[in-house]
């Protein structure tokens, strides 16, 4: 449901290579009034060249939230997050990481969660009330 205060956000970056869990989680994002414009990507190369364009365009805002999966064919969240930490120092500080993953594996959790860019670590399917949750 739409919320009639303005978004908490600006812009959102959802990084995930299933579409069906893009369109429910950008709806979700944009519907609850999270951030007012939700950015898919469905790779990590892409995501990471989208930051790369978007941090020297200043008519684009820098994401203050990236959603990034785990799980993803020829890069994964973890690879993500290693080419991450080489990016400029604006989007580093500008940006901040939730991992959104179906992966319930202690590793996983462990490992996400010792990265310094990532602030939490939430479990699909992305619910509105854990965008609630978010102390930003």
């Amino acid at each position: 449901m739409k919320s009639s205060s303005p978004s908490r956000l600006q812009h959102v970056l959802l990084i995930d290579d299933n579409e069906i869990d893009n369109f429910i989680n950008e709806r979700i994002i944009t519907s609850s009034g999270f951030s007012e414009v939700c950015t898919v990507k469905t790779s990590a190369d892409e995501a990471i060249e989208y930051l790369n364009i978007i941090a020297k365009d200043s008519k684009v805002p820098l994401p203050q939230v990236i959603f990034l999966d785990l799980n993803m064919p020829v890069k994964d969240g973890f690879a993500f997050l290693d080419e991450f930490n080489s990016l400029a120092e604006n989007i580093r500080q500008s940006c901040r990481i939730i991992v959104l993953s179906s992966s319930i594996s202690p590793d996983d959790i462990n490992r996400a969660s010792a990265n310094p860019y990532v602030i939490r670590y939430l479990n699909k399917p992305l619910a509105e009330k854990y965008l609630e949750a978010i102390d930003l």
